[in-house]
């Protein structure tokens, strides 16, 4: 069935206080969204971010990010006073989020939240702690942890906490105890939201599409917790790291520098780690992009303590193996792979084998010097279709930059005109293709520029910031969308 989705990721939306979150905002958005006919809701990982803000820098793969708590709901609890939050200096650029305020700022509200929560635990809270078991007691104590070190990477912590040793962990857990309670709250209280707003979407016909990055994090409670699932020394520093070798557009290649997984050991275990990572995920959302998906194919491995990828190799991944371990522990799952880049034919071969749809980004297909794939006339039905994702610019901001032997290209291709709008040239572009899905981003939607970039890959300090002005998705651009959703038969049924 033809379907089609929007990209906004829940911290861009509109909020007095500072960024996004999961209240009535995001509840308005998906009412837009189903007036518009749309499907699908892409977001990008939801856990807690790390130095740089990132969401594909995560302190966990399994928690979820504190900043996306909604104040008003909690006030509507009875767990805040307004005045604990709305008088406060959220920042001063409703397009823009400012992490600096937010770390500041957001905990110590927070704290009061997390203080009345306790003094009257609900009676879900219990069956919360039992069924995040597995991940939660570690998590709470590592973000405990980092709070008495001062923020302190776990490896720069005292030896025994490094190597977890039994008693200075069950001495951490007396000494650190109300930090350990405070993460533990909320944790319960983010996805008590996530659940109702997760609810409140999927009963008006919208599926979220949730974003696995392929890698973890060193400095993450997911290695210090499982250090035996990671390629680690006996100092348990990597041995090699994560990245990309040298292209065309960079000489140096891409140092990601994040622990690489021991594929032997997981093997030999089941995968049990990654296993239970994609049921923790799914249970995030309905469908669940991978990042990075060709690392399970083969892995560029980067020794570690380098400056540059230069010196890196290839190392081959679990393929298939991984994922038929999942399916048989989970069933069949509902996964897009991100085959974005220079692909081989094992990687090929390895989407047939899953059976997984590929992406499709028509920003990459009109180099007037070559052939390209990324044309909508040569995709097959089996794939999701993009003008651009988080990492590209918004379609007028490629346009404003790219070469005029393109932009003459995909002018011509596209037929695009000024009456029309440009983005909405290059969206029709994606809706009216082959392809099964079709997401185009809300910047473009929107009509903006490159000043509404997401993120652009290798640079730090202006990235994950752009939010949408209250009141953008407006009935008329419901009602414009809705009749292109229609045009291209990808109108949502029910």
């Amino acid at each position: 069935m033809r379907a089609s989705g929007v990209l906004m990721h829940l911290t861009s939306l509109s909020s007095p206080y500072g960024i996004g979150a999961m209240g009535r905002e995001a509840r308005d958005f998906a009412d837009f969204l189903a007036e518009s006919g749309q499907t699908y809701w892409q977001i990008l990982p939801i856990g807690p971010t790390s130095y740089g803000d990132s969401p594909y820098q995560s302190f966990s793969t399994f928690a979820g990010n504190p900043y996306l708590i909604d104040l008003d709901e909690l006030a509507r609890e009875g767990l805040l006073e307004p005045g604990e939050y709305q008088d406060l200096d959220w920042g001063g650029d409703p397009q823009s989020v400012d992490y600096g305020l937010l770390y500041e700022r957001r905990y110590p509200v927070l704290q009061k939240a997390v203080e009345r929560l306790r003094g009257k635990l609900p009676g879900d809270y219990s069956l919360f702690l039992a069924e995040t078991a597995q991940w939660l007691p570690d998590y709470a104590l590592f973000m405990a942890l980092k709070d008495a070190h001062k923020g302190a990477p776990w490896l720069e912590w005292p030896e025994p906490l490094r190597r977890r040793d039994p008693a200075a962990l069950e001495e951490a857990r007396r000494t650190c105890a109300g930090g350990v309670a405070f993460w533990q709250g909320v944790q319960y209280l983010f996805f008590r939201q996530w659940r109702a707003l997760k609810k409140y979407a999927n009963d008006k016909g919208i599926r979220f599409i949730g974003d696995l990055p392929i890698y973890v994090p060193l400095d993450s409670a997911d290695v210090w917790a499982r250090p035996d699932q990671f390629q680690l020394d006996e100092e348990l520093r990597p041995t090699e790291v994560s990245g990309c070798p040298p292209d065309g557009f960079s000489a140096d290649g891409q140092l990601w520098g994040t622990p690489l997984f021991d594929w032997d050991r997981m093997e030999q275990e089941g995968y049990g780690w990654w296993v239970e990572r994609i049921r923790r995920q799914r249970g995030f959302c309905d469908v669940l992009r991978i990042d990075h998906f060709r690392g399970f194919e083969a892995y560029y491995a980067i020794p570690y303590g380098e400056e540059t990828a230069r010196n890196g190799h290839w190392r081959q991944g679990p393929g298939m193996k991984l994922f038929r371990a999942v399916e048989h522990a989970l069933g069949r799952q509902e996964i897009i792979a991100e085959d974005l880049g220079f692909l081989t034919d094992g990687v090929r071969q390895l989407i047939r084998d899953t059976g997984f749809p590929g992406m499709k980004v028509l920003q990459f297909a009109f180099d007037s010097r070559e052939e390209s794939d990324y044309l909508p006339h040569t995709y097959d039905r089996r794939c999701v279709a993009y003008v651009g994702t988080h990492d590209n610019d918004t379609a007028l901001g490629w346009l404003e930059t790219c070469s005029a032997e393109d932009r003459e290209f995909a002018v011509d291709y596209l037929k695009l005109n000024e009456t029309e709008g440009y983005s909405w040239g290059l969206m029709r572009g994606a809706w009216a293709s082959t392809a099964e899905l079709a997401v185009v981003t809300a910047q473009d939607l929107l009509g903006l520029g490159h000043e509404a970039r997401m993120n652009e890959p290798a640079t730090l300090g202006m990235n994950w910031k752009w939010r949408a002005l209250p009141g953008a998705f407006t009935p008329e651009l419901a009602r414009k969308l809705r009749h292109e959703t229609m045009t291209y038969r990808r109108l949502a049924r029910g």
